[in-house]
């Protein structure tokens, strides 16, 4: 059973092109099925999540972490009588945006575009599935409702203040342009199945960084086993299975921290939305402050999970050679393209001539190109357009 404050496909807000609605489909289902079946959506297999796509068929993806978020948020929606196909929606669609090389192809791509408006992997997913699918006769990108894109665009949380002005710098120019056309509310925070994807994002990535780093070897099960987040889970395991097998034993414990993660999002979103009693959805965003959320503990020993993680894996000496490489990938396709655009496929340069042609334009298309490159088509580019150790 749906709660009251639940987000309501039968009153959604609509999109921004009518449509007629489906027989049998809620407008948010729709929106889940039309991210599943995107380009963008595909490309995500091919992009990284922190190590480089290529380097072993074990690791995460952008796409597997987010089929991992999505149940996540399924379930955690579920629970707190949420509308869960909007959950999963935003959840699918919060990474569409991301650049080859995950974060460190961001970092690259942003400091490029700064003279250029800005680039931010949230903002480019926006611009994705509002702009750049181009598969419909009747408009570009997705279509999707109003719910879903302030669910892409803000489910970290406002964007600017009362006042109107950017809450932490300039906001990137592909949201501007898309909030004129499509007030999405930048100063509210976002409904509640947007507030469980963010939440879900922080459970999935914290739970499978630690696999991934344990798979690589850049830390052991032993230094886990200080940390105040997963000590108490391998000794429990301990005290129950004496003796387990070391891949058993690791298996058991982590998914008791994911485990002990949800229950705490869970514990302090219900008590939060029982004091505010939130009449609808939208009492939801006009609160001004999250409803779903980690509780002080447990943000305090996620905060030293995350340090951990920062300097043995984010910054381990493998991984920053790798990010100096691809770093340098990024940056040479951006000039060479900026230099030669007349080396973009065809309908991109089409896109260039429709914008004017000016140096922005430019520098937006290519921006958009070179983040919808998954990790090996831009390494391939890279070797064939500039040679082998260019």
């Amino acid at each position: 059973m749906q709660a009251p404050y639940a987000s309501d496909p039968a009153a959604s807000r609509g999109r921004l092109h009518p449509e007629p609605e489906s027989a049998f489909r809620s407008a948010f289902q729709r929106d889940r099925d039309r991210i599943i079946h995107s380009s963008a959506f595909r490309r995500l297999k091919h992009k990284t999540q922190v190590f480089v796509e290529h380097e072993g068929d074990y690791y995460r993806t952008r796409l597997t972490h987010s089929i991992e978020v999505a149940q996540v948020a399924r379930t955690i929606a579920g629970v707190l009588g949420l509308h869960t196909e909007l959950a999963e929606a935003v959840a699918l669609a919060h990474d569409l945006g991301h650049t080859p090389f995950g974060h460190t192809g961001e970092d690259a791509l942003a400091r490029l575009m700064a003279p250029h408006g800005g680039f931010d992997h949230n903002a480019q997913a926006l611009r994705i599935v509002t702009r750049l699918e181009r598969h419909y006769a009747e408009f570009d990108g997705l279509n999707l409702t109003w719910e879903t894109l302030e669910g892409i665009a803000k489910h970290n949380g406002p964007l600017v203040g009362a006042d109107g002005r950017p809450l932490d710098g300039p906001l990137p120019q592909a949201l501007v342009e898309y909030d004129a056309l499509h007030d999405l509310e930048l100063h509210t925070h976002a409904g509640p199945e947007a507030q469980v994807a963010a939440l879900s994002d922080d459970i999935a990535y914290n739970h499978h960084d630690l696999h991934d780093g344990l798979r690589a070897g850049l830390f052991s099960d032993a230094d886990l086993g200080e940390l105040p987040v997963t000590a108490p889970a391998y000794a429990e395991v301990d005290r129950r299975y004496s003796g387990l097998e070391a891949t058993r034993r690791r298996h058991e414990a982590l998914r008791r921290v994911f485990g002990a993660m949800v229950e705490d999002v869970l514990a302090v979103s219900r008590a939060r939305l029982a004091r505010a009693e939130p009449a609808d959805a939208q009492a939801v965003r006009e609160l001004g402050a999250p409803v779903v959320d980690f509780s002080a503990p447990m943000k305090a020993e996620l905060r030293q999970l995350r340090d951990f993680l920062f300097h043995k894996m984010y910054r381990a000496p493998s991984v920053m050679d790798q990010r100096a490489h691809v770093t340098r990938v990024v940056e040479d396709l951006f000039s060479l393209f900026m230099n030669r655009p007349e080396l973009l496929p065809g309908e991109w340069r089409a896109d260039i001539e429709a914008a004017g042609g000016e140096e922005p334009a430019l520098a937006r298309v290519v921006a958009d190109y070179v983040a919808g490159m998954t990790d090996r088509f831009a390494l391939q580019e890279h070797t064939r357009l500039l040679g082998e150790g260019s």
